[in-house]
């Protein structure tokens, strides 16, 4: 008896530790689900998979006698604002500075924002295209029927050359996608009396 006793004790704390380890792994699947998404995006800016362009602060260091011609294309979604190039198309020179202009105006009767995602083709291009300043590292708000100038200061890095598969381009295609922001929720109004007076007291009345 007593080693019956024995065993079914040894059995319960087994599958207590089965059942614990179940639930550590599961919780830790969950976590890496989580963090996925956002160590994706890390790993595009800096290696530049799937076209993702590299954010710089530093110039090319030199300009090769190579033409490549920048294309550009909008996209919207969900968002009610017109959002399109200035200028479908440029020819620089591989390394030089050059600049971008894409204007976004608001259809909407109220202010709207935004923000823009983007992305290169062919993809391997994404690893020498270097964005310096660009609108779409930040949000923007536009007020109804509100137009805006969004400048791109960008180059494409001489060490494209260098690359057996990238060497020949002769066209990249940069596009941007403009999506809306969620609205931030507002804060409550104080809550008040029959005389229109707030009531102290309350967390509202507060500031809290």
């Amino acid at each position: 008896m007593n080693e019956d006793k024995s065993t079914a004790a040894g059995k319960g704390i087994s599958n207590r530790v089965i059942l614990g380890v179940c639930v550590a792994f599961f919780c830790g699947m969950i976590g890496v689900s989580y963090a996925a998404v956002p160590l994706y995006r890390v790993f595009c800016q800096v290696t530049g998979y799937g076209g993702t362009t590299q954010r710089t602060t530093q110039y090319a260091d030199r300009v090769l006698d190579q033409d490549v011609t920048i294309r550009f294309d909008t996209n919207t979604a969900g968002i009610p604002w017109t959002f399109e190039p200035v200028k479908r198309s440029m020819t620089i020179k591989i390394g030089e500075t050059a600049q971008a202009h894409f204007t976004a105006t608001n259809t909407a009767d109220k202010p709207v924002t935004g923000r823009a995602t983007f992305n290169v083709t062919p993809d391997i291009a994404g690893s020498y295209f270097n964005k310096v300043e660009c609108f779409c590292f930040t949000d923007t708000t536009l007020q109804p029927g509100e137009t805006l100038d969004m400048p791109v200061v960008f180059y494409v890095d001489p060490d494209i050359v260098n690359e057996a598969q990238a060497k020949n381009i002769k066209t990249i295609t940069l596009s941007y996608t403009m999506f809306p922001e969620e609205e931030k929720p507002v804060a409550s109004a104080p809550a008040k009396d029959q005389d229109g007076k707030a009531i102290s007291g309350t967390q509202e009345s507060f500031g809290g």
